[in-house]
């Protein structure tokens, strides 16, 4: 069954769907069959411009009492009024009268982030989301946003995989008791292929993409790998039923380099 990681009494299961890239009917129908298979966590933000698809999905699988459905606020529309509006017109979208999880997708230095955090947290009070939360934040920015939030915040949604060494940005997140969710977990499909993680899982009986997975989760982070095949999600799913040892945990956290961050924009914060 689906394992949990819990942040401030908050549960977020910790494989999820995510929908960044996936398009109309077909975005609609991978999150319904996901929910079918049996994940309870889907990710979709402003951004993806799919929020329409994926509460369609949601509703026809039957179980959206059950689903965590987490979207997230675009760094254009930080500053409160536009953010509230923007949450309301993401709720209208996903014809949903509150999302599970809230979150700044990325930081935007141009809008003070107590004022962005006030107004996130208005959004918690009023019933519009049940928790909030942020994405793409350094260690500097968790900390300030920790000592400004009126809310607790819950989580950093953050590029998350072997090639990439975030040890410092998950400390952080540690430190003030916050879920670490790996976005981009197989490294955009990188994973596949790598040598090391096909060799440690065909000793389990698993391919490469599971072993990375597992690796994420075994250090109880939150993975929201995406797919747009509907047979990928059962393999995406299928990892709970293997360890991995020390020494291969280790082997594998040996990948990680400064400049392995695939995901990187010209708006993106000084990256710790």
């Amino acid at each position: 069954m689906n394992q949990v990681v819990e942040s401030k009494g908050f549960k977020i299961p910790i494989i999820g769907l995510g929908t960044w890239a996936l398009r109309g009917r077909g975005c609609a129908r991978l999150t319904e069959e996901a929910i079918r298979i049996g994940y309870r966590h889907i990710d979709t933000a402003q951004m993806y411009d799919n929020e329409a698809e994926v509460g369609d999905g949601v509703r026809a699988s039957g179980k959206r009492n059950e689903v965590m459905v987490t979207t997230k606020v675009q760094p254009t529309l930080l500053a409160p009024h536009d953010l509230e509006r923007s949450v309301k017109e993401s709720l209208a979208k996903l014809r949903f009268d509150h999302v599970d999880l809230l979150l700044i997708h990325w930081p935007n230095p141009r809008v003070p982030l107590a004022e962005t955090l006030g107004a996130m947290a208005k959004m918690k009070r009023e019933g519009y989301t049940r928790q909030i939360g942020v994405s793409n934040f350094t260690v500097a920015l968790l900390d300030e946003a920790n000592k400004v939030s009126s809310e607790p915040l819950v989580c950093n949604q953050i590029e998350c995989h072997p090639y990439l060494d975030q040890d410092k940005v998950i400390a952080g997140c540690r430190k003030h008791g916050m879920a670490v969710v790996a976005y981009s977990p197989i490294a955009r499909g990188q994973a596949k292929g790598d040598e090391l993680m096909a060799r440690i899982g065909k000793a389990h009986g698993k391919t490469a993409a599971q072993v990375c997975l597992r690796w994420l989760t075994q250090q109880g982070i939150v993975v929201i790998p995406r797919t747009s095949k509907i047979e990928r999600l059962t393999e995406n799913f299928s990892i709970f039923d293997f360890e991995l040892t020390d020494a291969e945990m280790k082997q594998i956290a040996g990948l990680g380099r400064k400049g392995g961050r695939i995901v990187d924009w010209t708006w993106s914060p000084k990256w710790d």
